[in-house]
């Protein structure tokens, strides 16, 4: 399907009911609907963090659904695209954290670098948030997520806001860590997201860890 390990961990999961009929919706939504991110783009957070490379996990919900936001990867956008709140706030902390004050919107840098930007519902129809939930998304990821869990390598699993944190049951193998933070959504960001220092715990695993750390 995309060309990367992903397609060897996940050929059983390709050939269920739920996954088959999962890409039949999908397909009909896309000729019938604008939705989004583009449709050479949905797995995109695969193609850009292979099984293998996956050192971190940033798990959203589902893609934005204004017009040219998504690109397929979690929480990022495309250069040029307004920065949606969230983003606005994940960078002031990033700033706070680590002194580093990032402007580019397109996440992909972190993508190449072992962060896997995985959105829970990996489509949406545009103006609709959550229009493509329980159509057989969440299915696919939370065994993405129970996929990385049985890993030897240890993974860093970043959740963020109520909907991530709801998926902590999936990570039951004690050689990962899980990192917790309210969502940077404007609506939640000051009720501990701001000062969670999420950038510089994730570095200092890392280098524990004997792996490079991600240059944010």
């Amino acid at each position: 399907m995309i060309n990367k390990k992903w397609d060897i961990v996940l050929k059983d999961e390709m050939k269920q009911d739920y996954f088959r009929n999962l890409g039949i919706f999908v397909k009909s939504e896309y000729k019938s609907k604008r939705c989004f991110p583009p449709y050479e783009n949905i797995f995109d957070a695969l193609r850009f963090t292979d099984y293998d490379d996956v050192k971190v996990v940033i798990l959203g919900q589902d893609p934005y659904h204004g017009l040219g936001e998504a690109h397929g990867l979690s929480f990022s956008v495309k250069e040029g695209v307004p920065m949606p709140p969230s983003l606005q706030n994940i960078f002031k902390e990033l700033e706070d954290d680590l002194g580093i004050k990032r402007t580019k919107s397109d996440l992909t840098d972190w993508a190449k670098q072992g962060v896997l930007l995985l959105n829970s519902i990996m489509t949406v129809v545009k103006d609709k948030p959550l229009s493509h939930k329980d159509k057989g998304w969440e299915i696919f990821t939370d065994n993405i997520i129970k996929y990385l869990n049985d890993r030897e390598d240890p993974v860093i699993f970043l959740l963020w806001g109520s909907f991530a944190r709801s998926k902590k049951y999936l990570i039951t193998n004690k050689r990962h860590y899980i990192l917790e933070a309210p969502h940077p959504s404007p609506l939640s960001a000051y009720r501990g997201f701001f000062g969670s220092k999420p950038f510089s715990k994730i570095n200092k695993i890392l280098k524990d860890n004997g792996k490079e750390e991600i240059k944010w």
